[in-house]
């Protein structure tokens, strides 16, 4: 109903201009496909690959970095990049080169029970374009007043300690592809902020996803700040309808670059070296994803598949109003959200190098030193990658 759906009716959208035309879409789990590439690449036989392939945004550079040969340049295929977020872009680009066809948006939201926020006296409108100490001074607040936390996250997970530092422009490895933990001054606030929002109270800790979800849903919790993915979980409550609202995340305090802009998730699409026709699967995704409006228009109210095409920020479809979010036109919201995200190097490492962070915040909130569990961290990766 997503990705699958979205590539359907793209092929209908290209053919309509190009009758011959023919897709044939095989759904393959991400980890078969992460899978495929690397037997194919260790093998240097890509004929098991298709065409096109989606592959995550936060791998892509590892992929195209540690097999080059297996993913076609698209730089001067067509494809209009100025007409995307640049920070989505970058995910794609090695050495200067764009190999892949930005898709799905993962721009991060503030999601907020207005019913509850309002109980506190606060409105959207105080908890936009702040800093994590203001998020953290009014969840206190709301804490006392309704009882319930601003938001929650799943014990031991990631994804918050990396929208945070995405949203600083920052990475947990330098330009040359080698671990940024130690003295980075982002990570340090990054922690710090975070270990205040639990030990606060404004931030609670659940034990997995069907938690996470349902403390939004059962309504144990004000808010939460995630990938704008995270609205149509939110949605199936729908006696909630009405009382949810969103706006930008809070912005690191007294950090050099920081903004109220960030992602998390997302994938792009990329041709394999063993396509045989590379200038008509360019011009398929260039005229589709890339290039049309109309498109994107089509796919969003069944699948929820918001784009990073800044064009379509501008249609009608996207400017509609929400019901669910108090009659407000979040998707162009979003978009708006998008050409602001500042971009970050993933790395070869990144999966690797957050999931060693993520130890070091279990350490730090239970009481252990900051400084000593960056560089436990840090020793992790670089024990990872063999150096």
């Amino acid at each position: 109903a997503f990705n699958i759906y979205a590539m359907e009716q793209a092929a209908q959208v290209y053919k309509k201009s190009n009758p011959d035309f023919n897709l044939n879409v095989v759904e393959t789990p991400w980890p078969d496909i992460q899978t495929k590439m690397t037997t194919a690449g260790t093998a240097g036989d890509m004929s098991t690959l298709p065409d096109i392939l989606l592959c995550q945004d936060n791998a892509f550079q590892k992929n195209v970095i540690s097999f080059p040969d297996m993913f076609v340049d698209l730089t001067d295929s067509g494809v209009n990049y100025q007409d995307f977020g640049a920070a989505k872009v970058a995910y794609s680009v090695i050495d200067g080169k764009n190999y892949g066809v930005p898709f799905d948006n993962g721009t991060v939201v503030s999601c907020l029970r207005t019913d509850l926020i309002e109980q506190a006296g606060y409105t959207v409108k105080d908890f936009t374009d702040i800093t994590w100490s203001q998020y953290i001074e009014m969840g206190k607040n709301v804490l006392e007043k309704t009882g319930k936390p601003m938001l929650s996250m799943q014990t031991g997970e990631s994804d918050l300690i990396m929208i945070m530092m995405q949203s600083a422009g920052a990475s947990l490895f330098d330009e040359d592809g080698n671990p940024h933990l130690v003295n980075n001054d982002v990570l340090k606030k990054v922690l710090s902020t975070y270990a205040e929002l639990v030990n606060s109270g404004v931030l609670t800790q659940v034990n997995d996803w069907d938690q996470y979800i349902g403390t939004m849903t059962s309504g144990a919790v004000a808010g939460t700040i995630n990938g704008c993915w995270i609205l149509a979980s939110i949605q199936t409550a729908e006696d909630q309808s009405g009382k949810w609202a969103i706006t930008n995340l809070p912005k690191l305090d007294d950090i050099s670059g920081a903004t109220n802009y960030s992602n998390n998730g997302g994938s792009s699409w990329a041709v394999t070296a063993n396509c045989k026709n590379v200038e008509l699967a360019a011009d398929f995704l260039a005229k589709t994803f890339a290039g049309n409006v109309e498109f994107y228009e089509t796919i969003l109210p069944k699948s929820g598949a918001l784009a990073t095409y800044i064009p379509a920020g501008q249609s009608d479809v996207y400017g509609e109003p929400q019901e669910f979010f108090g009659g407000d036109a979040i998707y162009a919201t979003i978009i708006d959200f998008a050409s602001k995200i500042p971009s970050n190097n993933t790395g070869v490492y990144y999966y690797e190098a957050r999931d060693a962070v993520a130890n070091a915040l279990t350490n730090i909130i239970a009481g252990a030193d900051l400084d000593s569990e960056i560089q436990n961290a840090e020793d992790t990766v670089k024990f990872n990658m063999g150096i």
